[in-house]
């Protein structure tokens, strides 16, 4: 197809497969949905919906709600179909993406699609930030750099005096510096107060994790109004579906059910933990997220052997430093018990 840019020829697919399983612990969703009654009262307001008008231009509604939940301005938000849009229009926008590896797959995904110049810097022993190697990489041609915090895939949180010398770099240089914090409601972390203060640090977040509203697809963006008038161009006009919105304005009036979520996974991750330190082959990595990277002799073998027993998880070897690893959300209590119960069978050792 010569009609295309050359560079897209043979690029592959955003690494992801679809299997079915019983139990479903590959994505980090929320194994919660909405509470019944505010599900009803979401049905209720989709009843009175014109499906025939366009939404707003730039959800302006759903941004208006979320800014005065946030404590936010609303001109520095820009709300979008999945922060992997948003992620997308930062990077279009961008001369130049800076990342660490192992990463979030979408950042350099995203990179490939628009052929922009793309650097990503390998973690540290133990996962560490390699920061003199950032700190030296922002020096150059000012750059986008992602930093998901909590960290994904490795689950880690990093330090924020680290975190503010790379913000403050970024300010030096005329670079961004962008922090993902999809997964900033199980390390009780926001850095919305720094972006606050400096322009060159922005903040993307999702409505897909602890909110429990993966199937829905929305994210958001906090940053600066000359950054957010950037990246809003990149989002089509109209782009928020009006049921998506309805949805949007339900949950942030009734926010308080998060919390009580957020509070249930952190327990069944703790008590995944510490289960998961007998299992005598494999190592778990200490996790601020909803989800636990767990190091085994043999990934394959390890994904396998779930799968046949009806448990689906994320191999995560192909990733720089991750070799042998498997990536396990934390679910129910019931889908947790068994995935040990599968675990340690595959270890053909007695567990309680």
């Amino acid at each position: 197809m010569k009609a295309f840019k050359p560079h897209l020829q043979g690029l592959p697919s955003y690494p992801y497969k679809k299997v079915d399983a019983s139990v479903k612990l590959d994505q980090n969703e929320s194994p919660y949905d909405l509470p019944a009654e505010l599900k009803q009262r979401v049905l209720q307001r989709l009843q009175h919906l014109d499906f025939n008008r366009y939404p707003a231009l730039h959800a302006e509604d759903v941004r208006e709600k979320l800014s005065a939940y946030l404590g936010w301005p609303m001109e520095g938000l820009v709300v979008s179909p999945g922060s992997n849009l948003l992620i997308q229009a930062l990077v279009q926008a961008a001369g130049r993406v800076l990342d660490t590896a192992p990463s979030f797959p979408h950042y350099a995904f995203s990179a490939k699609i628009s052929a922009t110049p793309y650097q990503a810097i390998a973690l540290g022993e133990g996962f560490a930030l390699p920061m003199e190697a950032l700190l030296e990489a922002q020096q150059k041609t000012p750059a986008v750099l992602f930093l998901p915090n909590p960290h994904a895939p490795t689950a880690q949180l990093f330090a924020e005096r680290d975190i503010r010398r790379l913000a403050d770099r970024a300010a030096q240089t005329g670079g961004l510096l962008v922090i993902d914090e999809a997964y900033h409601q199980f390390s009780g972390t926001d850095y919305a107060w720094l972006a606050s203060a400096n322009p060159h640090v922005a903040i993307l977040r999702t409505f897909s994790k602890a909110w429990g509203l993966g199937g829905i697809r929305a994210g958001y963006l906090m940053a600066s109004p000359e950054v957010c008038n950037v990246v809003q161009n990149f989002v089509p006009p109209f782009g928020l579906p009006a049921h998506t919105g309805q949805i949007l304005l339900s949950v942030l009036e009734s926010p308080g059910y998060v919390q009580g979520i957020v509070q249930t996974l952190l327990a069944e991750r703790e008590q995944l933990f510490q289960a998961l330190h007998s299992h005598p082959t494999w190592k778990v990595y200490p996790s601020q997220t909803n989800f636990l990277l767990i190091r085994t002799p043999d990934a394959a073998a390890a994904y396998s052997a779930l799968l046949e027993q009806g448990i689906l998880v994320r191999r995560q070897d192909h990733y720089l430093g991750l070799e042998g690893c498997i990536r396990v959300s934390v679910g129910t209590p019931q889908e947790n018990r068994r995935f040990l119960q599968a675990a340690f069978s595959l270890a053909e050792v007695p567990h309680a």
